[in-house]
């Protein structure tokens, strides 16, 4: 039996973003005090701490900001590995820990990427991962 993707923790903050990705959305928080846009999901804004806070949908298109590659990881899927860990910048600001589904020689800093989602073992969820555009 293989193992599959981690299932994050769904909590009453996050689990609009995780439904919407399961229904192949990338959501962020947008602050509607300071105009903010931000992730991860959280009720209150980073910045300001203001509660009037929006749900945002991203284009799911950004940059690699910064990355490493995983060639092995306790519990990760063998069939998942190596595993390019980056952080992406989205076009609307954020930049958020995800993964690149590329060849590891691939990856560049800089490089333009694409959001697709990943199902895992739970309903409901999805885990948003990126592809190099043009994939």
């Amino acid at each position: 039996m293989s193992e599959s993707r981690p299932v994050p923790e769904v909590t009453p903050e996050t689990e609009r973003y995780w439904e919407a990705a399961a229904d192949g959305r990338l959501l962020l928080r947008e602050c509607q005090d300071c105009g903010l846009t931000y992730h991860y999901p959280r009720a209150l804004c980073p910045d300001c701490f203001s509660d009037d806070v929006a749900w945002l949908e991203a284009a799911g298109t950004g940059e690699v900001y910064s990355y490493s590659v995983a060639r092995s990881m306790s519990g990760w899927p063998d069939d998942d590995l190596p595993l390019v860990v980056a952080y992406v910048e989205l076009d609307e600001g954020p930049r958020m820990v995800t993964n690149v589904d590329c060849d590891p020689d691939e990856v560049a800093v800089g490089a333009r990427v694409a959001v697709r989602f990943v199902d895992v073992d739970a309903d409901d969820v999805a885990i948003p991962v990126f592809v190099l555009a043009g994939d």
